[in-house]
């Protein structure tokens, strides 16, 4: 049975993904033992302020500590400092925030133990660029890597080799056990990309980031280049005896998410298949296959029967093509998708997690089968404006984005295709 509603039944699924995500039940399940002097909090994402809370509401102990989280995402906490700063492009907050977030373990000694909480969006959160780089030098940084189109996990090996708290190396500053509780955004969940892995380090060397530089024609400042080619650029490896008893714990994912969804289709009736929780690519391209999957459902009910809803997870990437278009990569998605399946019997929900799709104010956008024809109507070319990587103006002119405020998590993008 088709429901009456499907924008109603695709949000009921998002929602269901983004409360799967909660980090309450995650950070329950993994809680350190106390230790015998003090606990420490640190903590950097989207989401960190919302864990920080979850963690003061089980911890059964004295807690203090600081964590950073992008403005507009804070909230009220006990114990725990809440510091606001910039994102996706960093800021003078964000490296106060490094700062205080360093100074906060630095001292600690074994008898104390750190609880790191650790999500999406912490990259940019703690800029710590090292001697020599400048805080404008870590800005062009990020806005290279963010016009790329490289996946996440590259984006990330740049950054932790051109960090002094990346890559392990916050964790690395102290004597204390630290226990990381980590929010993944990242497809295959590898602990270490997460954030840039401030407290996980990992195996990528500074000759990796090269490499990734060059593969993707990143134009970096003369002084990032300078410094990769250097040993001080190296991060310290995973079997380092700093980390030996150092431990991560994912505590919520996009496969989890996607499961809850998956579930709650079921119970209003409408078969659900999870194609992949770690997609990644150009967002239009993807759009581009996952468009032909859901036409050949409604033309030959293969590879599945319809109706059925195909959901999927990961993060895209979007290659910017125009510096004046407004959007982020699920609404390059939608519009990608919109174009796709023009006059079919077909609706889609991209949005991120999070509740912000990109630098805009919302979470992502619906797309069907109208849309084009909408978006002819009221004036607008849905080619033109994909070509300008503008798909917030095109949504926004329809109704048709997607608005959630902040969820306090973080676990990437989220993708519900109905074939009705």
């Amino acid at each position: 049975m088709t429901p009456s509603f499907p924008r109603d039944f695709l949000a009921s699924l998002y929602t269901a993904a983004v409360r799967a995500a909660d980090p309450l039940t995650g950070i329950r399940s993994h809680l350190p033992a106390r230790p015998k002097g003090r606990t420490v909090v640190i903590g950097a994402g989207k989401g960190a302020a919302q864990m920080a809370r979850a963690l003061e509401t089980v911890w059964d102990g004295q807690l203090e500590g600081v964590v950073v989280t992008r403005y507009g995402y804070g909230c009220e906490t006990q114990n725990i400092e809440i510091i606001e700063a910039s994102h996706p492009v960093p800021d003078a907050a964000g490296l106060v925030a490094s700062q205080r977030l360093r100074a906060a373990i630095c001292d600690l000694t074994q008898d104390d133990l750190v609880i790191a909480l650790i999500c999406g969006g912490g990259s940019a959160l703690l800029p710590a660029p090292p001697a020599g780089i400048t805080l404008d030098d870590e800005i062009a940084i990020n806005e290279a890597l963010l016009a790329s189109g490289a996946p996440i996990s590259a984006m990330n090996v740049v950054r932790k080799h051109l960090s002094t708290i990346k890559g392990g190396r916050l964790a690395a500053s102290t004597k204390a056990q630290v226990v990381s509780l980590i929010v993944s955004d990242i497809p295959g969940d590898n602990p270490a990309h997460v954030a840039s892995g401030p407290t996980v380090p990992d195996g990528s060397t500074r000759h990796d980031a090269i490499a990734i530089i060059e593969q993707y024609g990143l134009k970096l400042p003369p002084a990032c280049i300078a410094h990769l080619h250097s040993k001080a650029a190296d991060a310290p490896r995973p079997n380092d005896p700093i980390f030996a008893s150092h431990h991560h714990h994912i505590v919520a994912s996009a496969a989890v998410s996607l499961d809850a969804a998956a579930a709650t289709a079921g119970h209003q009736g409408i078969d659900a298949v999870i194609l992949s929780d770690s997609i990644e690519g150009e967002a239009r391209d993807v759009a581009l296959v996952l468009s032909a999957i859901a036409r050949e459902i409604e033309a030959r009910n293969r590879p599945f029967a319809k109706p059925v809803v195909l959901l999927s997870g990961g993060e895209t990437t979007v290659t910017l093509r125009s510096k004046t278009g407004k959007g982020g990569r699920n609404g390059e998605f939608a519009l990608a998708m919109a174009l796709a399946i023009d006059g079919h019997e077909i609706i889609v929900l991209a949005a991120d997690t999070d509740g912000i799709d990109g630098s805009e104010d919302n979470a992502g956008a619906f797309a069907d089968g109208g849309t084009v024809k909408r978006l002819r109507a009221a004036g607008l070319d849905p080619r033109h404006l994909l070509d300008r990587n503008d798909s917030y103006s095109g949504f926004a002119a329809l109704g048709d984005l997607f608005e959630t405020g902040p969820t306090g998590t973080n676990v990437n993008d989220f993708r519900a295709i109905m074939v009705r």
